[in-house]
């Protein structure tokens, strides 16, 4: 009975080692602009940076601006001059706030809505080559009464020479539809400087992709798994002084 309670206990200790081990590994591996589908991919670094997109709508008697900050590959930087309460927490990297406009009258800020974050940022790609573009959706936490959470769902169409301003489509209050056009937009191969072969079409030119978070899930199953038999092994022999096929937990 107390052998079995010994290894009980180190079943569990082994665990909550492997889950410490998987969730450390995940959190070290942060989105960083470089996206693979398949053989197709994707540099987003050089949209790195900063960037601001506005909305105005009519909401009689007053005006409502939509002040969109985004950063793809990296946390938003504080504003300056801006109260704490105003913008939106460490971590960001969507950031959306609402300002009400009345004439005559200060604005006042109505919300600050991080639409996406680091901390659970669970990047998911697609792509297709006909029409050629890629989609992004970064996911953030809840906001206010929304039992959904918050997500920023970014539509990435190539344009192989300029890079056009990015435009909010719609904002349904838990998932907020930007469209940008840029050469980041134009799929490569590895080793490759240009596209993708354009023949597929449909269905057979869309892949899609969740983050890299999954690659680094099997390497750390399989290390776990490794780790497994030789900690068990161990276990077993300065515990039961077990020897040959024994050994094996």
């Amino acid at each position: 009975m107390i052998l079995r309670s010994q290894r009980r206990d180190f079943d569990i200790i082994l665990s909550l080692f492997f889950s410490y081990l998987l969730l450390s590994v995940l959190a070290d591996s942060p989105f960083d602009c470089h996206i693979s589908v398949n053989d197709v991919k994707f540099d987003l670094t050089k949209l790195a940076g900063e960037h601001t997109v506005n909305r105005t709508r009519t909401t009689p008697p007053t005006v409502t601006v939509d002040f969109l900050r985004f950063d793809l590959c990296a946390d938003l930087k504080p504003r300056g001059g801006v109260a704490e309460q105003d913008q939106c927490p460490e971590g960001t990297r969507v950031c959306l706030t609402e300002v009400n406009q009345k004439e005559n009258e200060a604005d006042r800020v109505t919300a600050v809505i991080p639409l996406a974050q680091t901390n659970g940022l669970e990047p998911v790609f697609s792509s297709s080559l006909a029409p050629k573009y890629m989609s992004l959706l970064f996911h953030g936490p809840t906001y206010s009464n929304h039992s959904l959470p918050q997500s920023f769902n970014l539509t990435l169409f190539c344009d192989p020479q300029v890079t056009s301003e990015p435009e909010i489509t719609s904002y349904n209050g838990t998932t907020l539809n930007l469209e940008w056009y840029a050469p980041a937009g134009c799929p490569f191969q590895e080793g490759e400087g240009g596209d993708k072969d354009e023949d597929k079409g449909g269905d057979e030119g869309k892949e899609e992709s969740v983050g890299s978070g999954i690659g680094w899930f099997f390497l750390v199953f399989c290390l776990a798994f490794a780790a497994y038999f030789i900690l068990g092994a161990y276990y077993n022999y300065s515990t039961y002084g077990a020897t040959g096929l024994d050994l094996i937990p």
